[in-house]
C-alpha cells in the first residue's frame, strides 16, 4: 500500500509531521481504508506529556497531517487517480486546525487516526478525524485543508 506522502515531490516532503525526507520528524503516512482514511503511528518514548500518556502536541500534529494527507487523497481520487498510478497528487496546507481532547491518550500503543472527508470547494476540503488508542477514542479534530498555492515555495 502506498501512502500519499510517499508521492509528494521532494520540495514538499520536509514537513516535520509527515515529510518522508525529514529524518527528525514523525513521518506520518496516510492511506485509504475503504471510504475513510487512516494513519497509524506509534509514539516514541520521548513523545509523552507525563509517564504513561502521549503529549497533546503530537496528537494535534497527527490530526493536522492526517487532515492534509486525507484531502490530498480525496482530490487525487476526484481527479481520477489513486496512489501509485504515476500521477503526482495535489499538496495541501492547513487553513484551520481544531482539536478536542476526549481522554488522556495512553503511551506505548499504536494510535489510529480515522478521517472522514468533506469537499466544501474545489480547492478546500474539511477532514474530520478521530484518534483511537486501541478502541479508546482519545481525540477528535477537524482540519480545513486548502490546495497549496503554486507560489508557496517561492522566496519572498
Amino acid at each position: 500500500m502506498i501512502a500519499i506522502q510517499d508521492l509528494y515531490p521532494e520540495d514538499y516532503s520536509w514537513c516535520y509531521g509527515c515529510g518522508r525526507l525529514n529524518t527528525h520528524g514523525h513521518q506520518f503516512k496516510t492511506y485509504w481504508q475503504n471510504e475513510h482514511t487512516e494513519t497509524i503511528y506509534t509514539p516514541k518514548e520521548a513523545e509523552m506529556a507525563v509517564p504513561g500518556f502521549v503529549y497533546g502536541g503530537l496528537i494535534a500534529s497527527l490530526i493536522d497531517c492526517h487532515g492534509t494527507g486525507s484531502a490530498a487523497l480525496a482530490l487525487h481520487r476526484k481527479n481520477g487517480h489513486e496512489p501509485g498510478d504515476g500521477a503526482e497528487p495535489p499538496r495541501f496546507v492547513t487553513a484551520n486546525l481544531h482539536v478536542d481532547f476526549m481522554k488522556p491518550t495512553p503511551h506505548g500503543i499504536p494510535l489510529r487516526a480515522v478521517g472522514t472527508i468533506e469537499e466544501v470547494h474545489p480547492k478546500k476540503w474539511i477532514v474530520h478525524t478521530e484518534v483511537f488508542a486501541n478502541e479508546l477514542l482519545c481525540a477528535k479534530g477537524t482540519v480545513t485543508a486548502a490546495v497549496m498555492p503554486a507560489s508557496f515555495l517561492q522566496k519572498q
